[in-house]
């Protein structure tokens, strides 16, 4: 969950999730809802503080996550005091040392403000020239994906040398599409092309896949009713049985347009849930937040009306905890 406020205190909202079994918190630094605000990050020496107060509330470790990419998605700020990080576009063009310098910096901020989950590093693929959410922002280090995993691998080798869990992302991938699923619904079922799968077969393969990303993406060859953050073709047949995949899986950002303006809250938890993801990830950008007990609510309803399977519920937690140990 997302949550406001620069530090924390027993009475906040967040501590009493955090207490009563939250996994994880994701970090913001503006609050998007009053950009003139903070939402989480004011400085290093404050960030430190906050995470280590996150951490310390419980004795189950806690995912601290934070978008740090580098270029437009860096959370983690110059002007804060954190190391800036050149686009992944550019990164590309510099050559592998330039790329392990640069990952190695980021990955060592990441670790001393207490921060433990990387959303990134984007494993997409440059396809679509006008792409608005990933290529036209330098966020893919490529059109190739030899190039895409070059790079990528390093950003993920960097992170896990310093303890940083990295996050693969956007499953099956967001480098060909239109739209942007921040603001609507995006179908790919005409411009997706099958080698955006060849990164994280290349991962996978390879035992480098901690975490990978859905995307709130629609391709109607892959499965003719739902996006792929709560389609079980894509996420289980495609990604665990097809691909191998093992790991955790979590959703994007539930509350973003291309899921909220198509689904209720029961709908997209037992869809997620049976698909295949493993950890939900509301961020609470918007005005209203979603509170855990609803969430959790929701899933124990379903569960006793059995639209949901506890043993998923247990086997995501199976794959949680081995996630944790890596930290």
């Amino acid at each position: 969950l997302g949550f406001s406020g620069e530090n924390i205190n027993p009475n906040d909202e967040i501590y009493k999730n955090i207490k009563s079994g939250l996994g994880g918190v994701i970090l913001f630094d503006k609050d998007p809802n009053d950009k003139n605000k903070r939402k989480n990050v004011r400085n290093k020496e404050q960030l430190k503080n906050l995470t280590a107060q996150l951490q310390a509330i419980s004795k189950e470790k806690l995912l601290i996550s934070i978008d740090q990419e580098g270029g437009i998605v860096q959370r983690l700020k110059k002007e804060d005091g954190f190391v800036d990080t050149l686009k992944a576009s550019d990164v590309a063009l510099k050559g592998e040392n330039f790329a392990k310098q640069t990952y190695e910096l980021l990955a060592k901020d990441l670790k001393q403000s207490g921060i433990n989950t990387d959303f990134a590093p984007v494993v997409d693929l440059a396809i679509n020239k006008e792409n608005k959410v990933i290529v036209t922002r330098g966020r893919s280090f490529g059109q190739e994906p030899q190039i895409v995993t070059k790079y990528a691998s390093i950003f993920v080798d960097e992170l896990k040398k310093e303890g940083v869990i990295s996050t693969l992302k956007h499953f099956p991938g967001h480098g060909s599409s239109l739209a942007d699923s921040h603001l609507g619904f995006v179908d790919i079922t005409k411009t997706w092309d099958k080698k955006e799968l060849e990164p994280y077969k290349y991962f996978i393969k390879n035992n480098k896949a901690d975490m990978i990303m859905t995307a709130h993406v629609f391709n109607e060859n892959l499965d003719k009713n739902y996006p792929a953050t709560l389609s079980y073709s894509v996420n289980t047949k495609l990604l665990r049985q097809e691909l191998g995949f093992k790991g955790v899986l979590i959703t994007d950002d539930l509350q973003m347009s291309a899921i909220s303006k198509h689904y209720d809250l029961k709908q997209t938890l037992t869809l997620a849930i049976n698909s295949g993801v493993n950890l939900l990830l509301f961020a609470n950008q918007l005005a209203k937040p979603i509170t855990l007990k609803e969430i959790v609510d929701t899933v124990y309803s379903q569960i006793l009306s059995e639209q949901i399977r506890l043993e998923k519920i247990i086997e995501s937690n199976k794959k949680i905890d081995e996630l944790l140990e890596k930290i």
